[in-house]
């Protein structure tokens, strides 16, 4: 019972986190990258710290299937995002 709770706590922090912190700053990048501009050193780093923290949730994601849906939109952002920065930079 415990693991159930301790895993509510570490669910709400991931959802404020991705909505007040992560997503916000994934979409300014889409928004550039989709305007055909590069991306700064800092905001590769920081798409590749989102791409970690998604691996890193697998344990989690695997006891909460419910929000699998979530973090497979979340990485298929990052993974268009990385895209486009790419073939811009090409």
């Amino acid at each position: 019972m415990s693991n159930n709770v301790d895993d509510a706590g570490v669910l709400q922090a991931l959802l404020e986190r991705l909505s007040e912190q992560r997503l916000p700053r994934l979409l300014e990048m889409k928004a550039k990258v989709d305007r055909g501009e590069k991306l700064e050193n800092f905001e590769v780093a920081s798409l590749a710290d989102a791409l970690e923290a998604a691996r890193a949730i697998n344990p989690l994601l695997d006891r909460h299937p419910q929000y699998q849906p979530l973090a497979v939109k979340a990485l298929n952002l990052c993974t268009e995002i990385a895209s486009k920065a790419a073939a811009n930079e090409a």
